[in-house]
């Protein structure tokens, strides 16, 4: 009797397995081609360009350590002289805050200098562009405001560069002061919200924001005022210009009407 042997089962890969497969490949092959070209011309266009970006390197370079030796060489011995001359005309200063007579001598070595020593006035323009002659600028600035040459004051203290969190707004503030001894309120507005909102702290920004208030009722901002005093309730409770705030607030909201 003859018997058949069973053929095996071969499994069969579908025709769409085998495109896939072929189209795969292909395009990680296209993705290696064009990576290779890329870098190919990469490479091309740097050595077509090496002595360029040779150079453009050696002006970073330069530049950088032209800066460091600059800082080491120049700046950092002229702010140390800066620093020691300050020492002089700064204890003129300080004898005049505390003195209670020959105040205005006393303010006038500060600003002009004795014994062949810098005043604030020579170290501020000398010693330009560092801490020191920026710091004399400020006690200059406010030398004559004690002495009430306010113009002199006023351009000294413009030329501050305040970003110290005391020294900047009171030097704004400072200005404001000025404008208002001589009868300029709407000058004397605008510093003492500079001073207010320059930097946030519980010393100056309610001294600066009751000055607003004040000054702005003056000119009859009385809107402006009542913002300002509202402020100091709100944000500066324990202030000393909060005392009797909404004695002041009351009277903003009542000018308003």
């Amino acid at each position: 009797m003859a018997t058949y042997k069973k053929r095996g089962t071969k499994k069969r890969v579908k025709a769409t397995e085998n495109i896939d497969t072929l189209e795969q490949n292909s395009a990680t092959a296209e993705v290696f081609r064009n990576l290779d070209e890329s870098a190919s011309k990469t490479e091309a266009w740097v050595i077509k360009n090496q002595k360029n970006i040779f150079i453009i390197l050696g002006l970073v370079v330069a530049s950088i350590l032209g800066y460091l030796a600059y800082q080491k060489i120049v700046v950092a011995p002229k702010e140390k002289k800066a620093a020691d001359a300050l020492a002089f005309p700064r204890k003129y200063y300080d004898q005049a805050v505390t003195a209670t007579v020959a105040v205005d001598s006393l303010l006038t070595l500060g600003l002009n200098g004795a014994d062949g020593k810098y005043g604030f006035v020579d170290i501020a323009q000398k010693y330009s562009g560092t801490k020191a002659g920026n710091l004399a600028s400020y006690y200059a600035g406010v030398s004559y405001l004690k002495m009430r040459k306010y113009q002199e004051g006023i351009d000294f203290l413009e030329d501050f560069e305040a970003e110290d969190e005391a020294l900047g707004p009171i030097s704004k503030g400072a200005i404001g002061d000025a404008f208002s001894d001589i009868n300029q309120p709407t000058d004397a507005l605008t510093y003492y919200v500079k001073a207010a909102t320059m930097k946030t702290n519980a010393f100056s920004t309610p001294l600066f924001l009751f000055k607003a208030a004040n000054t702005a009722m003056e000119l009859g901002k009385n809107d402006e005022a009542l913002k300002y005093f509202t402020r100091i309730k709100n944000e500066f409770p324990n202030a000393s210009e909060a005392k009797d705030i909404d004695k002041y607030i009351s009277s903003a909201k009542y000018a308003t009407k």
